[in-house]
């Protein structure tokens, strides 16, 4: 009794590390969403600013070299502060 609990439990183990695949020419019933991955509090706009993620407030510093992507969401860089910084306005 004792081998065939054994033998149970190994073949139970086999069919659970089993991964289900959908066969590769099957499309998928779901197609893929995409989903935000940074979350932004109140305030902020969701962004993405050299392939990075961010999250853009009036204020905050910024890149110069990227205004052309800040104004796609409404932002320019362009007001420099007494030491030379560029910030969104």
């Amino acid at each position: 009794m004792n081998k065939k609990f054994v033998t149970l439990v190994a073949a139970v183990a086999l069919v659970g590390a089993t991964p289900a695949v959908a066969p590769a020419g099957t499309p998928s019933a779901d197609p893929p969403v995409a989903v935000a991955s940074k979350t932004c509090s109140v305030g902020f706009q969701h962004a993405v600013i050299g392939g990075q993620e961010k999250c853009l407030r009036r204020g905050q510093f910024c890149a110069r070299s990227a205004d052309r992507q800040y104004r796609r969401y409404g932002y320019h860089c362009i007001k420099r502060d007494a030491r030379g910084n560029y910030h969104l306005t």
